[in-house]
C-alpha cells in the first residue's frame, strides 16, 4: 500500500504545529498586536485634558473614547470569528490594521467629540479587534507543546506597550499637540499590517513541502520500471481520476460554531470568566484616586501603576513557563483557578491599606496575580475547545466579557460616588474574583472529572491537558482507512486478472494432453510466472 494522495484530501486537515521555526515570528507579531490592543485604549487617556479644553467637555465625556475602544475589542468577537472562518486570519488582520490606522488619522481632523467617538472609538476599536483575535488563533496554530510559554510571552506585550506608549504619548502631546499625536499614533498602528502580513497559514506551507515530496516519490517509483512504465502511469492516473470523480463535495465552513456550547468545560469557563471580569479591572482603575484620597502625592500615586506594569512584564512569561511543565499542563485549569483566587485575596487583604508602603505591597502582589491571570486565560480556553474551534470560542467569550466590562467598572464608580468609601469596592471586587476562582475549580473537579470515568481520559478535551497532536493522529487514521477503501477495487481487479490467466493456462494444458510431458503442478507455476509486465507495473504503482 502506498501513501495517500495529498491532492485528494487524504492528508489530515490539522497540520501538526511546528512549535518553533516561523512560529517565533508569529509570536513576535502576536506580542505587538496584544500590546496595541490592551495598552492603546489606556494610553489615549494622556490626551484627555487637551480634548476637554478644545471641545469644552467633561472628563466622563472624553473617557468614553477608551470605553468605546474596549467595547469594540470585546463586543465584536463573533464578527471577527465569522470573518476569520470565512476569509482566514491574514486578510482580516490586514484590513484591521488599515482600519485602526485610518481611525486615528481621521480623528486628528475631527471638530467635535461625537466625531472622535466614531473615528478613534469605533473605527480604531474595530481595527484592533480584527487584529487581536486572529493573532491568538495563529499562535495556537503554530504552537502546541510550547503553547503555554508562547501565550505567556505574547501576553507580556500588554504591560510592555503600556509602559512605553504612555510616555511616548506625553512627548508627542508636548511637541505636536493632540492632533499631531493622533496622526503619529495612527502611523504607528500601521505596524499591525506588518504583523498581519507575517501570519502565514501553516497548512499552505506544509502542503507545498508535501507536494514536492510526492513528486519526488512518484519519479523514484516510476523511473526503474522500464518500457511499460507509461501504461502503469496511465493506470495510476486513471485511478486518481476515479478518486476525484467519487470524491464528495466539501461542506462549507460554519461561520460561527455554536456546538461548543455542548462542551461542559466551555460553559464552566465562560461563566467563571464573566464573574471574573466584573471585578478584575476595578482595582487598577480606582487605585490612583484611592491613593490620592489617602494623602499620597500625585507623582507617587501614578507610580503605583508603573509598579504593577513592571511586575506584570515578568509574571506573564514566568507563569507561561510553569504552565508548560509536564506535570502542570494537564491541570492548567486549576492553576488558572489558583491565580484568580490569589488575585481576589490580594484585593480583599489590601482594602484596609492606608499608607504608601501598604499600597506598594498590594501593587507587587496584584501585579503577580494579574500577570498569571493574563498569561493563562487564553491557554485554558485553547486546552478546552482545541485549535479547530478556538476561533468561534474566543469570539463568543469576548462578547460575553463585553457585558461584564460595561457592568463592572461603571458600577464600582457609582458606588464610590454614593458611599465615598473605597474599602467596600475593594472587598466587592475581590469577592467577585475569588468567587469566579472557586466556581471554576469546584465545577471543573465535580463535572469534568466525574465525566472522565465514562470515556477514556485522553479523549476528553475538557480536561485541560488536551493536545492538537492527538486530533491530528486520529485524522491520519481516518485518512489511511479512506485510502485503503479507495485502493481496494484496484487490488480486486488485479486478482481477477491473475485468476483468469490461471484458468486459461489450465485449459491449454488439457488441450495438449499428456504428450506435453509437463506435470499439472508445473503448469500452475508457469501460469503464475507468466504474468505480464503490465500487471506487475499496475501492482507496483500502488
Amino acid at each position: 500500500m502506498g501513501r495517500p494522495d495529498p491532492e485528494e484530501g487524504q492528508l489530515p486537515a490539522p497540520v501538526k504545529p511546528p512549535d518553533g521555526g516561523w512560529g517565533w515570528i508569529v509570536l513576535l507579531g502576536c506580542f505587538v498586536i496584544t500590546g496595541f490592543s490592551y495598552a492603546f485604549p489606556k494610553a489615549v487617556s494622556v490626551y484627555f485634558k487637551e480634548l476637554m479644553k478644545d471641545f469644552h467637555v467633561g472628563y466622563s465625556d472624553t473617557a468614553w473614547i477608551s470605553s468605546i475602544m474596549l467595547a469594540m475589542l470585546y463586543g465584536t468577537g463573533p464578527v471577527c470569528s465569522i470573518m476569520v472562518n470565512q476569509f482566514g486570519c491574514r486578510p482580516v488582520m490586514l484590513i484591521g490594521g488599515l482600519l485602526a490606522s485610518a481611525g486615528m488619522i481621521l480623528a486628528s481632523f475631527t471638530t467635535n467629540i461625537i466625531e472622535l467617538y466614531l473615528t478613534a472609538g469605533v473605527l480604531t476599536g474595530l481595527g484592533m479587534a480584527l487584529n487581536f483575535q486572529p493573532s491568538l488563533i495563529m499562535l495556537g496554530t503554530y504552537f502546541d507543546k510550547r503553547r503555554p510559554l508562547a501565550n505567556g510571552l505574547a501576553a507580556a506585550g500588554s504591560p510592555v506597550f503600556l509602559s512605553s506608549l504612555s510616555p511616548l504619548g506625553q512627548v508627542l502631546l508636548e511637541k505636536f499637540g493632540w492632533r499631531g499625536g493622533f496622526l503619529i499614533m495612527g502611523g504607528l498602528l500601521l505596524n499591525c499590517c506588518t504583523c498581519g502580513a507575517v501570519m502565514r497559514p501553516l497548512d499552505m506551507g506544509m502542503k507545498r513541502k508535501m507536494g514536492k515530496a510526492q513528486d519526488k516519490y512518484e519519479a523514484k517509483e516510476m523511473l526503474p520500471v522500464g518500457g511499460k512504465s507509461e501504461e502503469g502511469i496511465s493506470t495510476t492516473d486513471g485511478t486518481k481520476k476515479g478518486k476525484k470523480a467519487k470524491k464528495k463535495p466539501k461542506k462549507g465552513k460554519k461561520l460561527l460554531d455554536f456546538s461548543i456550547f455542548s462542551n461542559r468545560g466551555f460553559i464552566i469557563y465562560t461563566i467563571s470568566k464573566f464573574i471574573l471580569v466584573l471585578g478584575l479591572f476595578v482595582p487598577p482603575i480606582l487605585l490612583v484616586n484611592y491613593a490620592k484620597d489617602t494623602g499620597v502625592p500625585d507623582t507617587e500615586a501614578a507610580f503605583l501603576l508603573s509598579i504593577i506594569g513592571f511586575i506584570d512584564i515578568f509574571a506573564r512569561p514566568a507563569c507561561g513557563m510553569v504552565a508548560g511543565l509536564k506535570w502542570v499542563r494537564p491541570h492548567v485549569a486549576y492553576l488558572f483557578s489558583f491565580s484568580m483566587l490569589f488575585n481576589g485575596l490580594t484585593d480583599i487583604c489590601s482594602a484596609r491599606a492606608s499608607n504608601y508602603t501598604g499600597l506598594v505591597i498590594f501593587c507587587v502582589f496584584f501585579g503577580i496575580s494579574y500577570g498569571m491571570v493574563g498569561a493563562l486565560q487564553f491557554e485554558v480556553l485553547m486546552a478546552i475547545v482545541g485549535s479547530q474551534k478556538f476561533s468561534s470560542a474566543i469570539g463568543l467569550v469576548l462578547l460575553i466579557e463585553a457585558f461584564a466590562v460595561l457592568i463592572g467598572p461603571p458600577s464600582a464608580g457609582r458606588l464610590v460616588d454614593a458611599l465615598k468609601n473605597y474599602e467596600v469596592i475593594f472587598y466587592l471586587a475581590g469577592s467577585e474574583v475569588a468567587l469566579s476562582a472557586l466556581f471554576l475549580g469546584v465545577a471543573s473537579y465535580c463535572c469534568l472529572n466525574r465525566g472522565k470515568k465514562e470515556p477514556p481520559p485522553e479523549n476528553n478535551p475538557s480536561a485541560g491537558g488536551g493536545s492538537d497532536t492527538e486530533e491530528a493522529e486520529s485524522d491520519v487514521q481516518e485518512a489511511e482507512e479512506h485510502s485503503s477503501d479507495n485502493h481496494q477495487p484496484a487490488h480486486s481487479t488485479d486478482n481477477a486478472v491473475v485468476v483468469a490467466n490461471e484458468e486459461a493456462n489450465h485449459v491449454a494444458e488439457e488441450q495438449r494432453g499428456e504428450g506435453g510431458g509437463c506435470p499439472a503442478g508445473d503448469g500452475e507455476v508457469l501460469a503464475r510466472d507468466s504474468c505480464n509486465a503490465d500487471q506487475m507495473v499496475e501492482r507496483d504503482s500502488f
